[in-house]
């Protein structure tokens, strides 16, 4: 994880003087905990989880509060403002500060989506089937979230018909029982980095 973390500081900035990294992936994929290691990695990088921005009626219709609420404001250099989504209460909570670091983490499905991909560093993508991801999710979310994810699945197959992140991902992130390993992508923008790799111990799900 360390040369990976490298490898991303010593990028070219990419929205202002932000080096923006995207975690994709099915949900369930593994993209919190892998986004919440790296970011360790990385010295405590912020990471804005995607489930903050989007909302019951908005599962994936969230771009523009995205690009106005963040993307652009670090374009600038400033620090962006944006009210994280209460999913239990089902409105928008507080503005919560995001400053603009060397490096800051979008992990969430959709994360790698055409209208964000040109303000990207690199986009990373959990290699995982999503059958199993779905799974994972599933089990992890309880009976209780069963009817939402019947809608879930049939909103991300759409989204990603219309709108795929993997092959335009740079890295793909693959999880095993050692850990994580690094390999090259679809998109294949990147350069010496290919082929890191991180094993540190069984990966979580989430």
């Amino acid at each position: 994880m360390r040369h990976l973390a490298s490898a991303l500081r010593n990028l070219p900035p990419s929205c202002g003087p932000v080096r923006l990294v995207a975690v994709d992936g099915h949900a369930g994929s593994g993209k919190t905990t892998f986004a919440g290691r790296l970011a360790g990695a990385l010295g405590g990088a912020p990471v804005l989880h995607l489930d903050d921005i989007a909302s019951h009626e908005e599962l994936f219709d969230w771009t523009g509060r995205l690009l106005t609420q963040v993307i652009e404001p670090l374009g600038r250099g400033e620090t962006a403002r944006y009210s994280p989504y209460d999913w239990r209460a089902r409105r928008f909570g507080p503005s919560r500060p995001l400053p603009p670091a060397p490096v800051v983490l979008v992990e969430g499905v959709g994360a790698g989506r055409r209208a964000l991909r040109p303000h990207l560093a690199r986009l990373l993508w959990m290699e995982l089937p999503h059958e199993e991801s779905w799974t994972r999710g599933r089990a992890r979310d309880g009976a209780e979230q069963l009817d939402f994810w019947v809608r879930w699945v049939e909103e991300e197959r759409e989204h990603f018909t219309e709108d795929p992140s993997r092959p335009y991902a740079d890295l793909l992130v693959a999880q095993s029982q050692q850990g994580y390993e690094v390999l090259p992508g679809p998109g294949k923008t990147v350069g010496p980095d290919h082929g890191v790799t991180h094993r540190d111990g069984p990966s979580a799900v989430c």
